[in-house]
């Protein structure tokens, strides 16, 4: 449940705080109850980089540049779209229905079953049963699915869909790389230690990441996409035992008031992880975060080479004059006005 509303209010303040006056008439303005929601989840959660916000972006961004030269000047025209869309995926997921179980899989719910779980879908929806496999996540084979999807639209030619399907599969391939999208106990909530999951996903890189080296040399084609999507999976899932050992044992050896600290965001004063301790785990983690968005940016700036391979190699220079119009930006910010209003069940004002 906090993992749910800190996800919601981090979209809430991104939102507000970039579109400023219009977001605060239209969420703050509806009623006081909203209002008040909006407030409460401010004080209780900080303002913090949700991976799914600052790093979602920074991958995809820097997959660019990986892209070789066929693909980059298309892509390069359009990195502003690719990075700020690259958090969609997250925007839609307490909105769209069948949206959530695109971002995870509880690996640890099958057991020892996990490592001979079926690699492609539909050989899966046999053996496990399709609401099943929904309910702990299906993030291997949406990424697969949405390579398949990526290559049709390079086919096609289809700019808008080669953008859109680019970002969201950035994301999703970013999401499989974390540890605790591997796992139920998603934020801890099952060993008492809630709140890991945004202290490993936005504590640590927003104080730490200006220091990563991310950037990777040129993408390379996958023969064999399935098998490298499942090994990611794996390797994440298989650091997801150190990301709670090494907090447990480095919280008993803190004191609790030095393992909280309060500090200012955007004028509010908010309780956060401590400086001191965020050092001390990241230490200990040895480059774990700094790993997985490696991984991230390789795969991400991997699997766009493999599509646009498997396509053909299509001319991508055929679409250097491609732009979205209005009509295009005004159906997207409708989209989105469209996926608050079902997450909040707010009404049009025709409604009222």
């Amino acid at each position: 449940m906090v993992c749910y509303y800190t996800k919601l209010y981090m979209e809430i303040r991104h939102v507000f705080f970039e579109k400023k006056s219009k977001i605060f008439k239209f969420f703050f303005g509806k009623s006081l109850i909203l209002g008040c929601a909006g407030l409460f989840l401010m004080f209780s959660f900080g303002f913090q980089a949700w991976w799914g916000f600052w790093a979602h972006r920074r991958i995809n961004r820097l997959a660019v540049f990986r892209l070789p030269p066929g693909m980059q000047y298309f892509y390069k025209k359009h990195i502003d779209y690719l990075t700020e869309n690259a958090v969609n995926p997250d925007r839609r997921r307490y909105a769209v229905v069948g949206e959530a179980e695109r971002h995870f899989i509880d690996l640890d719910v099958y057991g020892d079953s996990a490592s001979v779980l079926p690699k492609f879908w539909p050989a899966a929806v046999k053996k496990i049963g399709e609401d099943s496999l929904r309910k702990h996540g299906i993030v291997p084979w949406h990424i697969q699915t949405a390579c398949f999807q990526l290559t049709e639209a390079f086919k096609d030619k289809d700019p808008k869909r080669i953008l859109s399907i680019s970002a969201d599969l950035g994301h999703y391939i970013a999401d499989a790389n974390v540890p605790l999208h591997t796992t139920r106990n998603y934020n801890g909530q099952l060993t008492k230690q809630d709140g890991i999951h945004a202290f490993w996903e936005s504590r640590l890189p927003e104080l730490y990441a200006v220091d990563y080296d991310l950037w990777i040399g040129q993408a390379t084609y996958v023969d064999n996409v399935s098998e490298a999507v499942w090994t990611a999976v794996n390797r994440a899932h298989a650091a997801s035992d150190s990301v709670f050992l090494l907090e447990r044992q480095l919280s008993e050896s803190f004191a609790h008031d030095k393992k909280f600290s309060y500090e200012p965001r955007n004028n509010v004063l908010v309780r956060t992880y401590s400086e001191d301790f965020s050092r001390a785990y990241h230490e200990r983690l040895k480059g774990q975060v700094q790993r997985q968005m490696r991984s991230s940016v390789e795969m991400v700036g991997n699997l766009w080479f493999t599509c646009w391979i498997n396509a053909g190699q299509p001319d991508l220079s055929e679409m250097n004059n491609f732009s979205f119009n209005e009509t295009d930006k005004k159906a997207e910010a409708a989209e989105q006005r469209s996926w608050w209003r079902r997450l909040l069940h707010i009404r049009s004002e025709s409604e009222y």
